[in-house]
Formats: C-alpha cells, sequence, structure tokens
C-alpha cells in the first residue's frame, strides 16, 4: 500500500494520523459516511461488515486503517450497480434472500467476490457463508440467489 488514502467506491480519502489506528468499519461509518457497512460483534464473526479490500473480502471491524491506506475498499453501493454484484442483489430479492437487511452487505460482498471468481458450486457458496451470520432467513434463499446470480453472469443477464 502505498499510502495515498484510500480509494473508498471511486473516490479517494484521505486519513489523518488519527485515522490510523481506528478500525476500517468505524472510519467507514463514521468519517466516510457509508452507512451499508454494519457493526455487530467487532470481533470478525459475524460477517456484517465485511467490505471489499482491493477485491477480497475482509470483515472491516479487524483491520486498523493504517494497513489499507493506499488500497481500495468497495462496499455495497459500489459492488451492487454492474456485474455479478448487481445480479446477486436481483436474484436476493427475487428468492427473498433478505428480511431485516443487516447481514445483506456483508453477505453480498463475500458472495460478489465468489461470482467474479468464476464458476461457482453449492458447496463454495455454503462455505463461503459460514463467516456470517443471518438470523431472519436461514440460509437456503440465501444459497439460491447466488446460485441464480451465477446462472445470470454465466449467461450475460448481469448488467455488465
Amino acid at each position: 500500500m502505498t499510502g495515498d488514502g484510500v480509494v473508498v467506491n471511486g473516490v479517494r480519502h484521505r486519513l489523518d494520523p488519527a485515522a490510523m489506528s481506528r478500525r476500517l468499519s468505524q472510519w467507514l461509518r463514521d468519517d466516510v459516511g457509508e452507512r451499508t457497512v454494519k457493526v455487530g460483534c467487532e470481533e470478525g464473526a459475524c460477517g456484517a461488515c465485511t467490505v471489499l479490500l482491493d477485491d477480497e473480502p475482509v470483515p472491516s471491524c479487524l483491520v486498523h486503517c493504517g494497513l489499507v491506506d493506499g488500497g481500495r475498499v468497495d462496499t455495497a453501493p459500489a459492488f451492487t450497480a454492474t456485474g455479478p454484484g448487481s445480479a446477486l442483489a436481483q436474484q436476493l430479492v427475487a428468492a427473498g434472500g433478505l428480511q431485516c437487511g443487516f447481514c445483506t452487505p456483508g453477505i453480498a460482498a463475500t458472495m460478489t467476490a465468489l461470482l467474479r471468481g468464476g464458476s461457482v458450486t453449492p458447496e463454495q457458496v455454503r462455505a463461503a457463508l459460514v463467516g456470517h451470520a443471518c438470523r431472519c432467513t436461514g440460509y437456503a434463499a440465501i444459497v439460491s440467489a447466488v446460485l441464480a446470480a451465477r446462472d445470470d453472469v454465466a449467461t450475460g443477464r448481469d448488467d455488465s
């Protein structure tokens, strides 16, 4: 990382020295105003705060800002706008894979990264969901939505 600040959803933000030791999740919510980053356990166990850091899903509550200086962070508004993330968002709605929505941005980050990787199996989806707690829907509808999004991407129906 080069120390040029952090690009969040395509916009560069400078990190002041005081922010370097703060949790990325706090900084994104409080300083950047990115409210789709949810904070649940602050221990990396629930997955609600997961974002894409240089295209990899990470629980932002476990990462200090100093470690991402010079990097790129994408949150739900960015990665669900087009491509696999857009297909996923549409299929989550269609499959009833969301209810309260608290866990949705984090799950969407992890599943978008998985979909970008190519062919996705039901087993891979279930394994990737291990780091996410969803108390409202269970996981069957989420798995169905991810697999439907995979099919949309494969057939070019993903808005990319």
